[in-house]
């Protein structure tokens, strides 16, 4: 850690602040602050302009202040530590991180922070929990000082016993915290300013009708009723219908009021005619034709401000719902074509609920779209690092699962690699000794055969000479032929076929011979498999057991046999 000595609010605290990523901003980076939104830090940070203090907030910060420095003497004290405040950073995978610490021990090995009090952070620790959205600047500290534990705790300017708590690192939430400060990092390099706020229109209706006058004895005597139509429908005609804006919304809402005003007055002035006559039509007439045309107006533009509320909302959710996906299909492109990322679920539809202004639903989706982006970068990272993991284990054939694989986490993948691998290992080396138990017998047996074939021919030519020689010049009586002598079966030393098959580490005798004939197809009994050189490793009760890698032996042996026998039933 490297440490600076700067004094809190001076400039070039505020210019250090500037250029680096403080733990203090680390909750509103992974937009769980219940302070500050992830959007107005990014707007802070890109434009350097930090939003006003008022003076309720600076009587805050100086009780907090004030309260930290009556804690300190208390703390120190209490676990026999000497505190001292510093600010400190370091370069972590090129992120400039920084940490203000409230206290550190010379040794730097704890940290001290500390919280005014609130009740329900004071009821959090008495349970020993330390609320989430204060895990974050803890897990910076300790990232940034190296030291291994942070101090926690919260009190009052007013004295009393501080709360405390310990925090130790959780290497879930640094993985989160150095994510979210990369994906902060790339979102600041690509930031733009948001169009200049405006103020929430207030709206006004068209311009005043001239007051309506109507005068009555018996007929009418005098009316302004005329003029009053006339410029009520070019007033009418000219109120706007293209909704956009919030002013455009705000104009037509008023407009609707403005509307039912004009139908109430109209039905004021109609009513007192009435009071003054019965009967005159042409009256009536124009009056009801001025307050249908009114609420004609009224009810179209009740009608449009919905419709047009409602497209605008669709189009809202509809442009996030395609920018998410944009992000995802980006994503999907660093992995290979067999693995995606699952299609993210979420319901921008729900964020702009109970939104009355374009704006605020506009903020609210912009503020679930970026949560989501977020969480769907740090799901590619792992999606990544399993990918990785398999391809690096050179066995693709063993991993046709590779898209379900990238899901799990890389520890339970690197066991299910290692099972895997060494289960084919296993397979492999099986195969290769079964391989050479086969060639090794089918060897033996051509050898014997090869051996009988070879002593038979060799005793049929020593009988032919010994006849040849001992045959009289004159022709003699027919003499019988001499047998030929069968040709003799190999000597089968007991054992010495099982040798060429021992294990160095020989596991216990565990081959029953009921499971041998079985496995030859053959009945056989001990006292045959011990002429062939196989006598029981062990008896138990009657059952006869030999070593298991004595098996292969036992065929060997078995087809030397036949044969013999063979080759002695031919020549006889």
């Amino acid at each position: 850690m490297k440490s600076h000595n700067l004094t809190q609010g001076s400039p070039a605290w505020h210019t250090h602040r500037a250029n680096h990523y403080n733990a203090s901003d680390a909750a509103a980076m992974l937009s769980i602050s219940p302070h500050t939104a992830r959007a107005a830090l990014l707007h802070s940070i890109a434009t350097g302009i930090d939003p006003d203090v008022d003076a309720g907030t600076q009587a805050r910060f100086d009780a907090g202040h004030a309260a930290e420095a009556a804690a300190r003497p208390v703390m120190e004290s209490m676990f026999d530590l000497d505190l001292y405040p510093v600010v400190g950073s370091r370069m972590v995978d090129d992120l400039p991180l920084s940490a203000s610490f409230d206290g550190l021990t010379m040794d730097e090995a704890i940290v001290w922070e500390h919280k005014s009090f609130n009740v329900e952070l004071a009821q959090s620790m008495d349970m020993g929990v330390i609320p989430a959205p204060y895990c974050p600047q803890l897990e910076q500290q300790l990232l940034v000082s190296g030291a291994e534990t942070v101090l926690f705790s919260c009190s009052s300017v007013n004295g009393g016993t501080p709360r405390f708590a310990w925090y130790k690192s959780d290497a879930k939430l640094r993985a989160r915290l150095l994510a979210g400060w990369t994906q902060f990092a790339a979102d600041l390099a690509e930031y733009r300013a948001p169009a200049p706020a405006v103020i929430a229109p207030a709206g006004s209706a068209p311009e005043s009708l001239p007051a309506l006058h109507i005068a009555i004895d018996g007929r009418v005597t005098a009316s302004n009723v005329a003029d009053f139509k006339t410029r009520a429908l070019v007033v009418l005609g000219g109120i706007n219908r293209t909704l956009c804006t919030d002013q455009d919304f705000a104009d037509a809402e008023k407009t609707v009021k403005w509307c039912a005003d004009v139908e109430a007055r109209l039905a004021a002035a109609k009513q007192h005619a009435l009071s003054q006559t019965a009967d005159i039509d042409a009256l009536y007439r124009t009056i009801d034709d001025i307050s249908a045309s009114t609420r004609a107006v009224r009810l179209e533009l009740d009608k449009l401000i919905k419709a047009r509320k409602d497209e605008i909302k669709t189009a809202i959710v509809l442009a996030a719902k395609v920018s998410l996906a944009e992000h995802i299909a980006a994503l999907d492109a660093t992995l290979p074509p067999a693995v995606r990322l699952p299609a993210p679920i979420v319901d921008f539809a729900a964020c702009i609920k109970g939104k009355r202004d374009l704006d605020a639903m506009r903020a609210a989706v912009d503020a679930a779209l970026m949560s989501a982006r977020f969480d769907a970068s740090q799901l590619a990272l792992r999606y990544n690092v399993n990918v990785a993991l398999v391809l690096a284990a050179n066995h693709d054939f063993l991993f046709a699962d590779m898209g379900q694989l990238a899901a799990k986490d890389p520890d339970d993948v690197r066991a299910i690699i290692a099972q895997r691998v060494g289960a084919h290992a296993n397979a492999m080396a099986a195969k290769v000794a079964a391989d050479t138990a086969r060639a090794m017998a089918a060897q033996f047996v051509a050898d014997a055969a090869a051996q009988a074939a070879a002593d038979a021919q060799a005793a049929a030519q020593a009988a032919a000479d010994a006849q040849a020689a001992a045959a009289p010049a004159v022709p003699a009586p027919a003499v019988p032929a001499p047998a030929v002598p069968a040709p003799q079966m190999p000597e089968i030393v007991p054992g010495s076929l099982s040798d060429m098959f021992v294990n160095p580490a020989r596991p216990p005798a565990s081959l029953r011979l009921g499971v041998v004939c079985d496995r030859l197809g053959v009945n056989m009994t001990a006292d045959f498999l011990a002429r062939l050189g196989f006598a029981p490793a062990v008896t138990i009760k009657g059952g006869k057991f030999y070593h298991a890698d004595d098996f292969p032996g036992m065929c060997a042996a078995l087809c030397a046999h036949i044969t013999a026998a063979a080759a002695k039933v031919w020549k006889d």
